[in-house]
Order: C-alpha cells, then structure tokens, then sequence
C-alpha cells in the first residue's frame, strides 16, 4: 500500500502537538472517575465520557447491558459506548478498542490513585496506562484525522467498553452478540513500543474442598479441608515444572504457566477447616487447545482429591478467554502500524505476542483481523499496571497519538 504524502503526516502530527495538552486534560478527567473491578460499577464512567465527548463534537452511543446479566456475572452496572464517524463509501470500517475497567488501586501508592498528578512528563494514577490512556489516543487520532480534512472513504468506530478484567464477554462480546458492530479491522489498547498480533488464552477456575469441621482438641473426629487442598496445591504446582517444558513458536510468549491467586476458608483457629476454596489461572500458549488444557487440570486435581482419603472437591469453569492468534488479513494494519512507529520512534517496531490475554480475542472469533497498539511502556511491568503507581509516560502518549492518526490516514484516504 502506498503511503500517504508526507506533508499530510506532518499536518497530522502538528495538531496533536497543537491539542496535546487538551489530550492529557481529557485522560486525567476519565482517571479521577474510578472504575474498580471489582465491584464494577462501571456505568457512571461512561456516562462521564459519553459528556467529554460531546463536547468535542462526538456523538456517543450508550449501549447499556441489561442489569440481570450484570449482576449474574458479578458486576454492579455495565455501559459500553460505540462512537460511529463515517466518510465515503468504499473503504474499511477501523474499530479502536479500549477499556475503562481496572482492578483496585491495592496500597503502596505514592500518588493518589484518582488524582491523575503530572509529575516529571508522566500521568500517575489507575488506568492511566491500562488502558484510559488509550481512550485518549485513539480519540484524539480520530480528531486529528477529522480536522486534516482530507479525502477520506470508510470509516472508524471508537469502542470503549468495560467488562477486559471480567474477560470482556459484557464489553466487546456483548456489542459483537448484538450486532451492533462488525468492523473489517480491530486496532486495541496496548504498548506502545510493539505491535502485538497474538496472545496467551486464560483458563480460570474455582475448586471448592469439601471436609469435615471439628474441634481442633480432638481433629481425628474431622476431615481436614485444608489438608486436602494443601496435597491439591502441591500437585497443580507441581504441573508448573512440566509447563516450563513447552515452548511457544510466538515472539514474546515463553510458555504455559498456573497460577492460584485466592484461597480461603475455615471459620477459626481451633476449628478443623469443613472447606477451602481456591481460584487458579491457568495461561495458555496459542498452541494449546483449551479443551484438552482443561481436561488435564481437572484430572490432576480429582487424582491429587484421591490421594486424600474423605474429602469431596467440585470445580467450577469461571473464564476461559480463547488465545489470539495471527491471522495474515491483519497485515494493512500492522504494516501501517510498524511503519509509522518506526518514524515516530526512531526504532524498528516488531510484531510479537503477550502474554496477557485481552478482549482482542473476542474480535477475532468473529473474524475481525485484529492488533494490539497504542500508548504505554515497552512492558507491562514499567506501566505498573495492576500495580502501585500505575503511569503514563505523557511522550509516548504523543507518539502513540500520532502512530495510530497516521494508520488511519493510510488506510481509509482516497486512491
């Protein structure tokens, strides 16, 4: 595909500096609007950026899901919003996916977590990287692309949903299930050094052990719940060591890894434990079939119940988000992508995977060729994301801006 003349990048390029200080108002705006998750009240966020945008000129679609399905899945209230701008016929429909949702702050900030302080070119505060950060690139891309001017045919569609830490089946999935949109391209929050093409699957579990309580002055008359899960823990751990065994052919993905991120249980200190629940990630490769994945886990966990005589365990599936693979229609999009991040760089960008898994996947069951883009540090572990002082280098914000303004432009200008 033949690149657009310079000088309509450059234009680009000038109003995000020109407007860039209105871009970071607008990112701190949407981080002093919690949306912890849980609980997952997320509604009043997109009400507040339904507002931003329509002071920019934006109409913002608010595609509320119904409440019964938000309290089954555990959430409090869920509004996805879809911003439609259309040119001329006869190019693609580019959607740009970010979400609003974010775990808890948790302790150990230095910064208010709501406060979105400047300090030192970086924007502190929950989801400023992860990924309000990206409500906020891609809006301001769109904006840019508008006031160039240019001969445009196609059209983008901003998504900012709020169900990725839930596993996005109320965010993106509900919007795909209901029709309302069906983009020939799918552009969604990520780092901004990378252009990620592929990622890991998730399988998500709870094992309830069921014993016997008792007295702890006489435990024989009990069944130790806790004992039983402890023989459960050893041997999911011990399936790690085979993990690291196998290897993804995927750049940026290593291998299969388990992880039990919550356990509890009992009801005193002198009480033998009647039960113990435990909840399990298990990350899986794009190689893997999550059927087999998950038949394997519950065969090693009803195996280690076995060895533990008197205990009863029942586990239930709670997520299983489908990997994301390459899928070769992607490639106008990700060789815009790697050729305008290379100028506004100054390095090389590669495709790679991650090992997260997104609601990018969702798109992709649908036949949406997808990638992963926008602003943030070259790994998740220097945005902090999910972490103490979560942050935004305000650099990359700009660059990443200008990335994603110029892909646009490439791809839906007049031939």
């Amino acid at each position: 595909m033949t690149a657009s003349p310079p000088s309509l990048h450059d234009a680009l390029d000038a109003w995000i500096d020109a407007h860039f200080d209105d871009e970071v108002r607008f990112l701190q705006a949407l981080v002093r609007v919690p949306t912890d998750t849980p609980p997952g009240n997320n509604a009043p966020h997109a009400e507040r950026t339904a507002e931003l945008l329509a002071e920019m000129g934006y109409v913002a679609e608010q595609h509320p899901v119904p409440q019964a399905q938000v309290r089954e899945y555990g959430l409090e209230s869920l509004t996805n919003l879809i911003v439609r701008r259309r040119f001329a016929d006869g190019g693609p429909v580019i959607a740009l996916n970010a979400h609003g949702d974010v775990v808890p702050p948790g302790e150990g900030w230095t910064h208010d977590p709501y406060g979105a302080e400047v300090v030192d070119g970086r924007l502190y505060g929950r989801a400023s990287a992860v990924s309000k950060s990206d409500f906020a690139t891609y809006t301001f891309a769109l904006r840019a692309l508008e006031a160039l001017g240019a001969p445009l045919q196609g059209g983008v569609e901003l998504h900012f949903t709020y169900d990725e830490e839930f596993g996005g089946e109320l965010g993106p999935g509900w919007l795909l299930r209901q029709g309302l949109t069906k983009p020939d391209y799918l552009l969604a929050a990520g780092f901004s050094y990378q252009v990620v093409t592929a990622h890991n699957g998730c399988l998500q579990m709870e094992v309830t052990v069921h014993g016997r309580m008792a007295h702890a002055a006489i435990p024989d008359t009990g069944i130790d719940a806790l004992q039983g899960a402890v023989v459960i823990l050893n041997a999911l751990y011990a399936r790690n060591a085979e993990y690291r065994r196998i290897t993804s052919q995927v750049e940026g993905i290593k291998h299969p890894y388990l992880n039990v991120g919550r356990v509890e249980g009992g009801t005193n200190t002198n009480v033998v434990p009647g039960k113990v629940t435990l909840k399990l990630d298990r990350r899986m490769i794009p190689e893997e079939d999550p059927v087999v994945v998950e038949a394997e886990i519950r065969e090693t966990i009803a195996t280690a119940a076995a060895s533990y005589p008197g205990i009863e365990v029942d586990v239930k599936r709670l997520l299983l988000a489908r990997s994301l693979k390459p899928l070769p229609s992607n490639r106008p999009l990700v060789e815009a992508l790697q050729r305008h991040g290379e100028l506004i760089f100054g390095e090389p960008i590669p495709t790679s995977g991650t090992p997260l898994y997104t609601d990018v996947r969702l798109y992709g069951e649908h036949g949406v060729p997808a990638a992963i883009y926008g602003a943030g540090p070259r790994t998740v572990l220097e945005s902090h994301a999910k972490r103490a002082d979560e942050r935004v280098e305000l650099s990359d914000l700009r660059r990443a801006t200008k990335v994603v303004a110029r892909t646009l432009l490439d791809l839906l200008q007049k031939r």
